[in-house]
């Protein structure tokens, strides 16, 4: 049976080895880097499934590591930040970041969380398995398997919830989707918390199809009701 790769970054090499104890025994494959630096060269040599990332680590912060991350990568990433800094968590958020996780927790809920991630990533390739993974929008094509958005000659790299919450946006142009539904439909009930963060994972996708020119007015807030996707922008 295939296990899942884990890859923890964290230089409290206690909680490490509580993570690797706790996650081992249930089916995933946990690795442990403890810094900043050499990151990408880790990636590399693990090809995890998933990372968990420390916000606070030496020689660099988990935020600048989380930005070099998605610069090449789309792999899924969970943030640890601290309890109550909302700063932390928005901006991992705005960088890509998959989830969050405030320290310290319980380790059931990690595992929860990285369930939760892997499970939706799975369902997604499952999905576009028997179709062809490139979706027409109007002037967009969005891959779901690579999870990207190109318009004309410009293309760009989504994070996975970006991507998911384009998906059900974009499934049915001009119609209105609650955030419950967004919720519902992107991470299920076992995702606690992430109703809070469409907001801004919405605001990052607008940024994202406004830098190769699709139109940040494709996605329109309806206030008091939710979001919907245009099919073509409008003028």
């Amino acid at each position: 049976m295939y296990e899942k790769k884990i890859l923890v970054i964290d230089d409290d090499s206690k909680l490490q080895e509580l993570l690797k104890q706790y996650l081992s025994k249930r089916e995933y494959i946990v690795f442990s880097h403890f810094t900043g630096s050499n990151v990408e060269e880790k990636i590399q040599s693990v090809q995890p499934d998933l990372i968990v990332l420390d916000i606070m680590l030496p020689n660099k912060s988990g935020l600048e590591v989380l930005k070099e991350i998605r610069s090449t990568n789309n792999i899924p990433i969970l943030i640890l930040t601290a309890r109550g800094d909302d700063a932390d968590r928005i901006v991992g958020l705005e960088l890509g970041s998959d989830d969050y996780l405030p320290k310290p927790f319980n380790p059931r809920e990690l595992d929860a969380r990285i369930r939760a991630i892997l499970r939706r990533i799975n369902a997604n390739a499952n999905n576009t398995s028997t179709m062809n993974s490139i979706l027409s929008i109007g002037d967009i094509n969005f891959d779901r398997i690579q999870r990207t958005l190109k318009y004309k000659s410009k293309e760009i790299d989504l994070s996975s919830a970006e991507a998911d919450i384009f998906t059900v946006l974009s499934s049915d142009c001009d119609k209105i989707f609650t955030r419950d539904e967004i919720m519902n439909s992107t991470k299920g009930r076992d995702f606690m918390g992430f109703e809070r963060s469409i907001d801004v994972h919405v605001s990052k996708l607008r940024m994202k199809m406004e830098e190769i020119g699709a139109g940040s007015n494709r996605i329109q807030t309806i206030w008091g009701k939710g979001y919907r996707f245009l099919k073509e922008t409008k003028t």
